[in-house]
């Protein structure tokens, strides 16, 4: 029986299982060698404030969208905080493997990992 799988330090997606890290599984932290690479940045580390931030001055209730945080931290410039959305989706899924938050789509939670298109984040 393979062992339950992870969640990537970097990326916050799930990391399933695979032969070939039956050997070293506990050492496993990254889903791919991007993510390795990439690693969590200081601007990844504000993208979570952000995030918990914007949470914080908000409804119990009330949701934000990734841009939200992405503008905070790369500034009203469209291109700067353009280039934000994906590492601040990287970021909701860190917080949400941490219990901090939950991503929903259409008011539905979904699972971070598999989530496509538009998203919103909210307090757990």
């Amino acid at each position: 029986m393979p062992p339950a799988p992870k969640t990537c330090q970097s990326c916050g997606r799930t990391i399933e299982w695979r032969k070939k890290w039956e050997r070293d599984w506990e050492s496993v932290r990254y889903c791919s060698t991007a993510c390795r690479r990439r690693g969590v940045s200081s601007v990844d580390q504000r993208l979570e404030e952000a995030i918990t931030t914007l949470l914080g001055q908000r409804a119990r209730t009330a949701t934000i969208c990734p841009s939200d945080a992405a503008r905070l931290v790369g500034g009203e410039d469209e291109e700067a905080w353009r280039a934000l959305m994906e590492p601040a989706r990287r970021a909701a899924r860190r917080l949400v493997d941490r219990g901090e938050v939950e991503i929903t789509q259409k008011g539905r939670v979904v699972d971070p990992s598999t989530a496509k298109g538009p998203i919103r984040i909210r307090r757990r």
